[in-house]
């Protein structure tokens, strides 16, 4: 087993502060400062270092967790070729998590796969925004986690985790039942430049998709109202507050009074769906078996246009 104080120390490195590190990993600040004391005890160096009321890690620090990351990859795949002496099929706990619509629209269907095609694993589901759902990776309580990309979660690079393409979900414009695009085929999003719009909570992970995508169209979009819940955010469409983009995935309350208008140009924008995992553990039976159904369910959801309400689907 991997010593628990290292990926402590790992979640220190990510999060910044003691405290928020303990929070990942479901201790008390005092205890989590005492395990990285004692772990420096131990090891005979010095772990961090006082900056005003917060920490950051030494170079000695910053050389274990070099060490730490090639342990715990080797760890994982250890588990891989162990369990090749066992019963090859996959068995026991298996433990998702998925962003809102992920967890709506793949994550139960892959669930549901996994029971028919794999029934001794034990499938777990819960949601998570694409942060909080790598520090869970790290702390061990998820095995996969279904994420967008945006410019805050870990890189490819990263080498605490492998990230795995699931699918493109094309963004589309929605708009109220009466707004003059609702008529439309298609539309180039700078049209809707001097719209209001509505967005999510400031830094969410709704928000950063909208927001790139206008910028990448040419306009910063001006913010009418903030929207956590697609609930509230479509009826605020609906009753002409604003426009947004809604991603394919997504089911849109309201749907008789919101029209969907699929975006035209060059870049068409889209989120990234992507399954996050730890590095070296994608031979582990069990969580190879649910990304194998991860993607499955990805590749029949792939979106060719159709849902996009048109203006001839209208009532």
């Amino acid at each position: 087993m991997i010593d628990r104080r290292l990926e402590l120390l790992r979640a220190v490195e990510r999060q910044g502060t003691v405290t928020a590190a303990a929070e990942v990993c479901h201790l008390t600040p005092s205890a989590a400062s005492h395990q990285l004391k004692a772990l420096a005890r131990e090891l005979g160096v010095e772990l961090l270092e006082p900056i005003g009321r917060n920490v950051r890690l030494t170079a000695a620090a910053h050389t274990l967790l070099t060490h730490a990351q090639i342990l715990s990859a080797q760890w994982e795949q250890a588990r891989a070729e162990l369990a090749e002496y066992r019963d090859a099929a996959a068995s026991g706990p298996l433990r998702l998590c998925g962003f809102s619509s992920a967890a709506t629209a793949l994550v139960p269907d892959a669930a549901a796969r996994l029971r028919d095609t794999h029934p001794h694993v034990m499938v777990q589901v819960s949601d998570a925004e694409p942060r909080q759902a790598f520090d869970r990776l790290l702390s061990r309580d998820v095995d996969i986690a279904v994420v967008v990309a945006t410019p805050d979660i870990p890189s490819h690079a990263d080498p605490d985790f492998e990230l795995h393409s699931l699918l493109e979900d094309p963004l589309d414009l929605a708009v109220p039942v009466d707004h003059p695009f609702a008529a439309r085929e298609s539309i180039a999003l700078s049209e809707a430049a001097e719209e209001p719009w509505i967005v999510g909570a400031t830094g969410s992970t709704y928000y950063q998709l909208v927001m790139l995508a206008c910028v990448d169209a040419g306009f910063a979009p001006g913010v009418a109202h903030h929207a956590s819940e697609w609930d509230t955010g479509a009826a605020l469409i609906a009753h002409g507050f604003g426009v947004s983009l809604a991603p394919r995935l997504a089911h849109l309350p309201l749907g008789d009074r919101i029209v969907r208008v699929p975006l035209a140009g060059p870049t068409r924008p889209a989120r990234h769906v992507l399954a996050g995992i730890r590095a070296g553990s994608s031979r582990q039976p069990s969580i190879a078996a649910g990304l194998e159904a991860l993607q499955a369910v990805a590749d029949s959801k792939r979106p060719d246009g159709a849902g996009v309400r048109r203006p001839a689907d209208r009532p």
